[in-house]
């Protein structure tokens, strides 16, 4: 809106020189006309991503990496997948924010200043796998309304704050706490206040975990506007949605909270399999937890062209939501067989791990190189894409890459 504000009270020599180059017939422009060039601003260096990423929408802003983008150990801003149900907020001071606590089950509403939050509770850093829900979703036949996402709407940044718990507790939580819910000051699309684009929680078992964070620092630094500048809720390896950004208020709730996107059929599965393109009743929709298992080959990219005789070293990354993964295995045979990669411990809790491999092909011709992950109840990625659903969630298909061997 400054943007366009601006705009409207540029000269036409002005508005010419910003888009290099003269407006025809610019004389004629109808009054607070507002030129296409300046409506929809480039999201590359809007939010400071890289030039590979992939805009899927951008009423409300959502891009994703491609595989091998995603290739560091710790994600950067820049290769950071961008998910919003509203719109960007205007405006933030963050020397006035302040997160409020309240709900049915708070002992005593409280109110802390971004600050207070900083100089009264213990900094703790953790490095957290945060995946949208719908990450996959373009797979799945018949196809799933929302955007439609490949594989690249997972990162594991590593993010600074403080514990949603010990703020709960300085609130006070009373028997019969079952859920928290945030509220953020993103806007509806349709700018109505009446409307809240998403308000979405956990169970207190959740929001009560050491790694729970209200955080305020994303890899050392500011959380960068789009992640949820000045503080955002981080709940890993639970769906993206449940990590709210722009977060001013948490209720702890006696009841499954029921914000937007918490009621019908959003971040929900079916209870039970069902065929695909089968309606399902809301009351057999269960609500989305703990991600499922899941791996990605981040390099080499897809269509490596390999020497004859030459080994090809893989590397990438898996994870397994509220569980480790216990092991990655690669197969070169579509499935047939598998053999063990070397796979690394977690930095921390629900941060995803690395693994690599050293692959040797029999002969020159074209391959398929798949990677599986296991988690630690011994459950793995199934080879194609998993249980239909309505929504297009969870899918933990295995991913590979294509390989010439000349």
């Amino acid at each position: 809106m400054k943007r366009r504000n601006f705009v409207k009270k540029t000269t036409l020599g002005s508005l010419a020189g910003i888009l290099g180059m003269d407006i025809v017939y610019g004389s004629k422009i109808p009054e607070n006309y507002t030129l296409l060039g300046f409506q929809d601003p480039d999201p590359f260096q809007l939010f400071n991503k890289d030039k590979e990423m992939v805009v899927l929408n951008s009423k409300p802003w959502n891009m994703e990496a491609v595989a091998h983008l995603l290739d560091d150990k710790v994600t950067p801003n820049k290769y950071m997948f961008v998910r919003n149900n509203g719109l960007v907020p205007e405006n933030i001071n963050s020397k006035e924010w302040t997160l409020t606590i309240d709900g049915e089950s708070v002992k005593e509403e409280k109110t802390f200043t971004l600050e207070e939050l900083k100089s009264k509770f213990e900094h703790h850093t953790y490095q957290l796998t945060v995946e949208c829900g719908g990450n996959g979703r373009s797979e799945f036949d018949p196809p799933a309304k929302g955007n439609q996402w490949t594989i690249g709407a997972v990162a594991c940044a590593t993010w600074t704050g403080v514990r949603l718990k010990d703020v709960l507790k300085e609130a006070g939580i009373k028997d019969d706490a079952v859920y928290i819910g945030y509220h953020a000051v993103d806007q509806h699309l349709s700018r109505d206040p009446s409307k809240k684009p998403i308000s979405r929680g956990v169970p207190m078992s959740k929001a009560l975990q050491d790694e729970t964070l209200l955080a305020f620092k994303m890899n050392g630094e500011d959380i960068p506007l789009v992640h949820g500048y000045p503080l955002r809720l981080v709940c890993g390896g639970w769906p993206a949605s449940t990590s709210g950004k722009w977060v001013n208020r948490i209720s702890i709730r006696n009841i499954v909270h029921d914000g937007e996107k918490m009621t019908g059929t959003s971040y929900k599965v079916p209870c039970h399999p069902v065929a695909p393109g089968e309606k399902v009743k809301e009351e057999d929709m269960c609500i989305i937890e703990s991600m499922p298992v899941k791996s990605l080959i981040t390099y080499p990219k897809s269509g490596a062209i390999l020497p004859s005789g030459k080994k090809l070293n893989i590397r990438g990354h898996a994870w397994a939501g509220e569980l480790n993964v216990s092991k990655v295995s690669y197969s070169i045979d579509f499935g047939a067989t598998w053999s063990d990669c070397v796979l690394e411990k977690p930095v921390n809790r629900l941060a995803w791990q690395h693994f690599k491999a050293s692959i040797s092909f029999p002969k020159t011709g074209y391959y398929e190189v798949w990677a599986r992950a296991t988690d630690s109840n011994g459950v793995s990625q199934p080879m194609l894409l998993p249980g239909w659903n309505p929504k297009g969630y969870l899918n933990n298909a295995c991913h590979r890459i294509a390989v010439k061997v000349a």
